[in-house]
């Protein structure tokens, strides 16, 4: 027995009709289409040829032998075409029904209950995942809540607040400095051995000013101390 349909055969499918059927529809089957069940007809008197419902995750199929099982008969219905679906037990199977969009009723009888209740829960499933795609999809990149930009915004806000706060309360405070700026001499200092100016004469007086000149254009002494020279040597003239 082939493994492509042993997974059809746990609710008492016939085998012969399972295998015959799951040969003519590996040809049928689209790209990423899958079987999800396989119901087969079971009627109280012996049927050779029994007819079968196939659900898969794009459509359901119906395949009815013909010719004495030479041939077979494919009528197939796609999800977004199907309605609804129903199922009704009686006293030998059960009838499994579905509806289309242009009120076209289709109907298979003698299903073994369990048979009938697993394809008819299959079939909800996939109505349901047809109807409403939105609540059983991922969620999309729409339907994530956007993050403003004033939000994001304040929120960096409070962290460089913070950042900064922590940082000042780490850091050392920087040690005061106090400048202190030495006056320039009001007076002139006298050299010692050196006469005073009051003992000088005018040329004298006049050739030491020259000299404080000389030493100032030559960067030897500051305009203030030559000024304070100058005028102590002008009030001996």
């Amino acid at each position: 027995m082939k493994e492509q349909f042993k997974k059809f055969l746990n609710e008492e499918q016939d085998p012969k009709a399972i295998e015959k059927i799951t040969s003519k529809l590996t040809d049928l089957l689209m790209k990423g289409e899958e079987i999800g069940y396989i119901a087969v007809q079971k009627k109280p008197a012996i049927t050779v040829f029994p007819d079968s419902i196939v659900v898969t995750n794009k459509r359901i199929i119906i395949c009815e032998p013909k010719n004495l099982g030479l041939s077979m008969n494919f009528t197939d219905y796609a999800w977004d075409d199907i309605a609804s679906t129903f199922v009704k037990e009686n006293i030998l199977g059960s009838e499994f029904s579905f509806g289309t969009k242009t009120d076209l009723a289709v109907t298979i009888d003698y299903i073994p209950k369990i048979q009938a209740r697993k394809i008819y829960t299959y079939a909800k499933e996939q109505l349901d995942l047809f109807k409403n795609p939105i609540t059983n999809a991922a969620p999309t990149p729409e339907t994530v809540e956007p993050v403003f930009e004033e939000e994001a915004e304040e929120e960096v806000e409070e962290v460089e607040t913070e950042e900064v706060t922590s940082f000042a309360e780490i850091l050392p405070s920087a040690p005061t400095v106090t400048e202190t700026y030495e006056p320039l001499p009001t007076q002139p200092t006298q050299p010692v051995g050196e006469r005073r100016l009051s003992d000088l004469s005018k040329e004298e007086l006049f050739d030491k000013l020259q000299n404080y000149k000389k030493l100032l254009d030559n960067g030897l002494i500051m305009q203030g101390e030559y000024d304070a020279y100058k005028k102590e040597i002008l009030s001996y003239m």
